[in-house]
């Protein structure tokens, strides 16, 4: 069974005015539970506050867990931060975390939500409020279950609050690929930025992405993988600028879950952006992402075709 971290609260009310899919990832949850006996889901518990302000400043933690975040950060954020919103917010790295563990005992989970590779320090940004990739990595750090944990961050957009709150950390690196001039404007400066040009298709992402992860795997020796598996490089994708296939974004799961596989390292995933009108659509090329990602790293027992997705949205 593909192990997957879910709970209710990832599904909060959309906020007025929102342009965020808040629908997706109730979605997701059910094309995955049409799956059957191929998934075995887990509930998380809410990631305990001292670890939120581990990575975030404590006054921004006081404001997105009691709502009362000010307009400006509401502004970049993208929507209000609601009573449930901060239910969600302090829930979902802890599904990262979870996934995480369970990783480490069975080579591979998804958390359902996550991803959230905008936030920063003292405010959230792009659909992001708090960084649920920057907390599990440091706490698993910082309580001994992994000596070096590498953020693979595969979204359209450069993870640059990932970036930025793990950056000096000896324990901790970050890898991103994505859209050159897309958001953010200003780039953060991960352990490596792989930039690309507008429209880049799946036959050179394919060769950028094993050209250039490889030899960090290599050089900084992670014994943990947290993967933003973002489907946005999609080439219909409503705010991507890259030009990759439904088959494409297959072929790049396929190939991460193979060769971390094959370098026997566990990792966990997380949603990451997807975009657009239909969210169903959408929410499709998700669960194709946990689907291909654990049917490449677990083996021959979750290789039956998907009868909920479908890789060619």
């Amino acid at each position: 069974m593909i192990p997957v971290v879910h709970h209710p609260d990832y599904v909060a009310p959309a906020p007025a005015g929102s342009a965020y899919l808040w629908n997706k990832n109730g979605l997701v949850r059910d094309l995955l539970e049409a799956e059957d006996a191929r998934i075995g889901w887990h509930q998380p518990e809410a990631m305990p506050r001292r670890w939120l302000e581990a990575v975030h400043d404590p006054d921004y933690v006081a404001e997105v867990l009691t709502a009362a975040v000010p307009p400006h950060k509401t502004r970049r954020i993208g929507f209000p931060v609601t009573p449930a919103v901060a239910r969600r917010s302090e829930r979902v790295p802890g599904g990262t975390f979870l996934a995480a563990r369970i990783a480490q005992a069975q080579g591979y989970a998804a958390n359902s939500a996550g991803g959230s590779h905008h936030a920063l320090a003292d405010t959230g940004a792009g659909f992001c409020v708090f960084n649920d990739l920057a907390i599990a990595a440091v706490r698993l750090t910082e309580e001994g279950h992994a000596a070096r944990v590498l953020i693979v961050d595969c979204d359209v957009h450069q993870g640059d609050g990932t970036a930025a709150l793990t950056a000096g950390r000896p324990d901790i690196a970050t890898y991103s690929i994505h859209a050159e001039k897309n958001f953010p404007a200003r780039k953060a400066r991960s352990t490596l930025d792989v930039g690309l040009p507008d429209g880049t298709g799946d036959a050179e992402y394919l060769e950028a992405l094993e050209r250039t992860l490889l030899p960090l795997l290599i050089s900084f020796d992670p014994d943990l993988i947290l993967y933003q598996a973002g489907v946005d490089p999609f080439a219909g994708d409503r705010l991507g600028r890259l030009g990759l296939s439904g088959a494409g974004l297959v072929a790049r799961d396929r190939w991460i879950a193979e060769t971390l596989r094959r370098r026997r390292l566990p990792f966990a995933s997380t949603l990451g952006g997807g975009y657009g009108q239909d969210a169903l659509e959408v929410a499709r090329r998700h669960a194709t992402s946990i689907l291909t990602l654990g049917a490449a790293a677990l083996g021959d027992a979750c290789n039956a075709a998907p009868q909920g997705a479908s890789g060619a949205a």
